[in-house]
């Protein structure tokens, strides 16, 4: 596994990118590109349902189509946005005009061997997103089948860090749990939020304060553990005196079992996501 390279340049006038699908997150990349200096006139985005259609172009002024047409043959970058359901239809339409392009897909579960497949070409990358990159918070992880250069992984990094951080994968099963760690993430940190701030209700305090509090609280620890060296343990240790406030919170999640229960939470999420790419990604 690698990190990012935060120096990378800005899209360039000779790069065109296509997105199949224009929901959340291909708005994200986008607006992304366009703030990072692309024109709009360098990115298309086939998106079939009309309202979206419409609500792309008006945020952002970019070339829309219904269907895949010969306009794609232009994209030296197809972005995958679309539900994984749906891939395999999708790519058959896309596959004859697109013959040439880079393939990213942001789709769950669908393995690189069946959009390979589907595409008729080996020059794919497959990642996985979460939902903070729509405020480009997001953490991704990338896989590259072996065609990909560095020169391609390069132009991905560009795209993919307009939504936030990236880690490169050697690997392509671990984007299963990949999947479940952080592209399921915000999820368990929404729950937690939502339970703390009940609590503090029940507490007597208002929605409005326990709210402020515990998204404070989870903005502030997020920070904390990302600037120190130390893990996450020592940190919680820190703040648990013996006899203390957090030790009694602590002690009561473990007498009712709540890590084994979260972190088989988290398995049952990885199970579901190699169940998808099972489902979705027959030939």
């Amino acid at each position: 596994m690698t990190t990012r390279n935060p120096s990378n340049p800005s899209p360039s006038q000779n790069e065109h990118i296509a997105f199949i699908g224009g929901g959340n997150m291909a708005s994200a990349i986008i607006g992304g590109l366009l703030k990072q200096g692309m024109a709009a006139g360098q990115i298309q985005v086939v998106e079939p349902f009309a309202e979206q259609r419409a609500k792309l172009k008006k945020q952002f002024g970019v070339q829309l189509h219904e269907t895949s047409g010969e306009s794609l043959a232009s994209a030296t970058l197809v972005v995958w946005a679309v539900k994984p359901q749906m891939f395999k239809d999708a790519a058959l339409l896309t596959r004859f005009h697109t013959k040439t392009a880079l393939h990213l897909s942001v789709a769950a579960g669908i393995r690189s061997d069946s959009i390979a497949r589907w595409l008729d070409t080996q020059r794919v990358v497959r990642s996985m997103p979460n939902t903070p990159a729509l405020i480009g918070k997001g953490i991704t992880a990338l896989f590259a089948r072996p065609a990909v250069s560095a020169d391609d992984r390069q132009a991905v990094e560009r795209v993919i860090k307009t939504t936030g951080d990236h880690v490169w994968l050697d690997d392509e099963t671990h984007l299963d749990a990949v999947t479940a760690l952080s592209g399921s993430g915000p999820a368990y940190v929404f729950y937690f939020i939502e339970a703390m701030v009940q609590a503090g209700v029940d507490m007597g305090l208002s929605h409005e304060q326990a709210h402020k509090l515990a998204v404070g609280t989870f903005v502030g620890a997020s920070e904390l553990a990302r600037a120190s060296d130390e893990p996450p343990e020592i940190l919680r240790a820190r703040v648990t005196s013996k006899g203390g406030t957090t030790y009694a919170a602590l002690t009561s999640m473990e007498q009712d079992g709540i890590k084994n229960q979260f972190m088989r939470a988290i398995h049952a999420a990885r199970q579901r996501a190699h169940e998808l790419g099972d489902e979705f990604g027959a030939s």
